[in-house]
């Protein structure tokens, strides 16, 4: 019997740790060839040990658009095809907008706005000329709620929202769909970055999702039937309070 995502081609950014490598093992438990491109040689290789022959991993600088270019061409290729691009790396920052630094603003925003959007770019045209493909991007509930305890990391994901579905519309046409992931907490090594009292609230009170959750999630939007598309998607722990 064949599995939902059988022989899909797929790519992953930030798939070498967090929601990104619980979303790779996913996908290869669902049939699919799979693709990490990240920076982090070590994690990837420690991935295909894990998960085997399925996966393979490609060095990425995501911070230029050239070198994920390249990525996607070789997938292209050795492939053929391109049929899922997981745009899933991202960073974060909180606390008072009048205490950062915003040379830290900079490198977060790179990576969740400019590196996404370069992510799905890149894989655009390929879709539209096999006339199918998913597109789906790591947003956050933050995306779609203002989070009052991190003004830039939610500005990023406001950005996040606007990019998906404007080019939801524009795809739609063309057999590609795009769709929006909205994570609230997840444990994982982002939330490093919580400020302390707020994160040990979160974590000894259950409001934190695991990274399976949003695995979980992934793969139902991926394997709704064509035609169906999955606008967004918002997870959250039972009672957080937004």
């Amino acid at each position: 019997m064949s599995l939902p995502l059988q022989d899909k081609i797929a790519a992953v950014t930030g798939g070498a740790s967090g929601i990104g490598l619980e979303c790779v093992r996913h996908l290869i438990a669902s049939g699919a060839i799979v693709y990490i491109l990240d920076r982090d040689k070590a994690g990837m290789d420690k991935a295909h040990a894990e998960l085997g022959e399925r996966l393979h991993g490609i060095e990425v600088d995501l911070f230029r658009h050239a070198s994920i270019q390249q990525a996607v061409d070789k997938i292209l290729s050795s492939q053929g095809r391109l049929d899922i691009m997981f745009a899933n790396a991202g960073a974060y920052i909180g606390g008072n907008a009048w205490e950062g630094d915003p040379d830290a603003w900079d490198r977060m925003l790179n990576l969740n706005i400019n590196a996404a959007l370069h992510s799905a770019r890149c894989v655009m045209k390929p879709m539209m000329k096999q006339g199918s493909g998913d597109i789906i991007i790591t947003s956050s509930v933050a995306g779609v709620v203002p989070v009052v305890a991190e003004p830039i990391y939610t500005a990023s994901k406001h950005a996040i929202q606007a990019f998906t579905h404007t080019c939801r519309r524009q795809l739609a046409p063309h057999g590609v769909r795009v769709g929006a992931i909205q994570p609230g907490p997840v444990v994982t090594p982002l939330i490093d970055d919580w400020d302390p009292e707020r994160r040990k609230a979160a974590l000894e009170g259950g409001g934190m999702m695991q990274p399976s959750d949003v695995a979980e999630a992934l793969i139902f939007m991926l394997t709704r039937r064509r035609g169906t598309t999955v606008r967004d998607l918002v997870l959250l722990p039972t009672g957080f309070d937004i």
